[in-house]
């Protein structure tokens, strides 16, 4: 337990978000939107006009912000920067992709869900073993 990294936590984090407009216009009315006092906001609004650029600035912004828990991209954005997804290995913030309104969840695209079936494998899972 010594050896282990501590992951620091705070009274309040974000949740950040990079998806089409729908998706991100969603979460707002639930609330997960925020301004900060440089007008800075959590969320990407990804369109036809957005750049690669625009997306991977994004997300490298919001995975090293320090008031951020959990970045949740659409898959199929997730897919434009793959390599930026899948290079990722810190547990805060979690990155999350979630299926988009045009384009369906796949699961064989999802980085967290091979490398949670890559640690625990059918066999183990199937046979009781943790």
């Amino acid at each position: 337990m010594a050896n282990r990294a501590q992951i620091q936590t705070n009274n309040s984090a974000l949740i950040a978000m990079i998806a089409d407009e729908d998706t991100i216009v969603g979460l707002l009315m639930a609330g997960v939107g925020n301004v900060d006092l440089r007008r800075k906001t959590n969320y990407l609004i990804v369109d036809s006009k957005t750049t690669v650029k625009q997306i991977e600035d994004a997300f490298k912004e919001f995975s090293t912000r320090e008031d951020i828990a959990i970045v949740l991209i659409s898959q199929y954005v997730a897919n434009m920067i793959r390599f930026l997804v899948d290079s990722y290995n810190k547990p805060i913030p979690a990155i999350l992709e979630i299926p988009s309104k045009d384009h369906p969840y796949d699961p064989t695209q999802d980085s967290v869900l091979s490398r949670v079936k890559y640690l625990f494998s059918a066999e183990s899972v199937a046979s009781g073993r943790r």
